[in-house]
């Protein structure tokens, strides 16, 4: 079996020692989706849910969550992100998110990537929730990351 990284040799959970390791440019990038009735999605589409702006806000709160990452994660490090990212597309019966999440350093961001698209679904949810509490959130995954000792990596 292989060594867990976030366990020390007794067991005990430990966070990465990353001092030794090279920085290089890490990028990653997740998506998730939220299904919805048609009208809540036309209402977000036209702009017109009472909480204010669906995605402006949804945008905001995931570049945020990414830089917040390692306070919700535990063993995550903190990071000088030099990049987050969330975009939108609305689909036929919602909308997928995607976000990006990049830095120069010693460990990768796909944690950064899956918080900003997690907690971008979960605003569209609460500033939604009037219009449709049925609304479902589902496939957040990772899509890409590149950089690091393992490299690139694409999901199929």
């Amino acid at each position: 079996m292989t060594k867990l990284t976030h366990l020390d040799d007794a067991g005990n959970a430990a966070m990465v020692d990353i001092s030794a390791k090279d920085s290089t440019v890490r990028e990653a990038q997740a998506e998730g989706r939220i299904s919805m009735s048609a009208e809540a999605l036309a209402a977000i589409r036209e702009g017109a849910v009472k909480k204010g702006d669906v995605l402006a806000t949804a945008r905001i709160a995931g570049i945020m969550a990414a830089k917040k990452t390692s306070e919700l994660i535990p063993l995550c490090h903190p990071l000088a992100l030099s990049k987050v990212a969330v975009d939108f597309e609305f689909e036929s019966d919602g909308i997928r998110v995607t976000a990006l999440a990049r830095l120069t350093g010693q460990t990768g961001v796909e944690m950064e990537a899956m918080t900003a698209a997690s907690v971008a679904l979960l605003t569209i949810y609460d500033m939604a929730k009037a219009l449709d509490k049925a609304m479902v959130i589902s496939g957040v995954r990772l899509l890409s990351k590149s950089g690091g000792k393992s490299g690139d990596w694409r999901a199929a």
